[in-house]
């Protein structure tokens, strides 16, 4: 039956709308003046989401960014920063045993197929917010049930693709977008922004810790500490990960292309807006002139 409103789907609806075809006609939606989704019903259920509005500026201070890189292993969770708010993204949840996450950010649709058990927990998770896509609580209403959703789903959308409405291409999305004051894209390229209103959509560059730098200046934390943002040894499994059941990435190829200059760009906006970034990979192919490199321990425990 899939397939079948699936092609009824492609014959009726040009092909910028492609990326809607495994909703469609499950999926109704309704939007709020402001942009974003406010109501969800999938397959005939009501499928209650968090108010975005409501979470915009709501919190202040730092927060910890668990990001999946090896270098993670190097890091004595044992004595975890207190009292710093973690936000967690797609297999970083084993870090749970140290960190009690609020936050939470799964974007990749391959993660949900691929780590079903790590996904159970998070979405049983009462205290956390879980950010995700249409696709994604489409994916996890199919495999648990709506009655298993304990988490809070807060519904993100990235700029590019709306759910019904056609994809924009770079060009057309920077033509679309130019106008905002929330939006800030690069002098040279229309396929690098950053949104500081995720209501709006928000921008991919390959990685999801991007999404996650979007959403935590727009819940409106002013310190980010990020752990495991390596972005090299991608011969290496993320440390949640054994070689065995190690996943394939494609950030090696896009490295130098989108993810470097993505975060170049994030951090002279958020330098200007007196955000600090912290990258706690201490051996990260980022460079520090892009976010300022300090151990795990001289950020918390060094005495002054």
């Amino acid at each position: 039956m899939g397939s079948f409103f699936k092609q009824i789907y492609r014959y009726t609806h040009p092909r910028s709308y492609r990326h809607n075809e495994n909703l469609w006609p499950y999926m109704k939606i309704g939007r709020a003046r402001s942009g974003e989704i406010n109501k969800l019903e999938y397959r005939g259920q009501s499928v209650p989401i968090a108010d975005l509005s409501s979470l915009k500026g709501k919190f202040s201070g730092p927060v910890m960014l668990t990001a999946t890189g090896p270098s993670v292993r190097e890091i004595d969770f044992t004595q975890p920063p207190l009292p710093v708010p973690a936000f967690g993204v797609n297999g970083s949840w084993s870090l749970s045993l140290f960190f009690e996450f609020s936050f939470y950010v799964i974007v990749d649709m391959g993660f949900f197929d691929k780590k079903p058990e790590i996904v159970a927990n998070i979405v049983a998770a009462r205290s956390l917010t879980l950010f995700t896509t249409a696709h994604g609580i489409a994916r996890i209403v199919d495999r648990f049930g709506l009655k298993s959703i304990q988490c809070t789903l807060a519904l993100i959308e990235d700029a590019a693709c709306k759910i019904y409405q056609p994809a924009l291409k770079p060009r057309e999305l920077k033509d679309f977008y130019i106008k905002e004051n929330f939006v800030a894209f690069t002098q040279t390229r229309a396929d690098i922004g950053f949104s500081t209103d995720i209501r709006q959509g928000i921008f991919d560059a390959g990685t999801v810790i991007y999404w996650a730098l979007q959403i935590s200046v727009y819940l409106g934390f002013t310190e980010l500490f990020i752990a495991g943002l390596d972005m090299n040894n991608f011969d290496k499994p993320r440390f949640y990960e054994s070689q065995s059941e190690k996943q394939p990435t494609n950030l090696e190829g896009i490295f130098t292309s989108l993810v470097l200059p993505a975060f170049e760009h994030a951090s002279l906006l958020l330098k200007d807006k007196k955000i600090r970034v912290v990258n706690l990979s201490v051996n990260s192919a980022i460079p520090d002139y892009i976010f300022e490199k300090v151990s795990y321990n001289d950020a918390f425990f060094k005495k002054n």
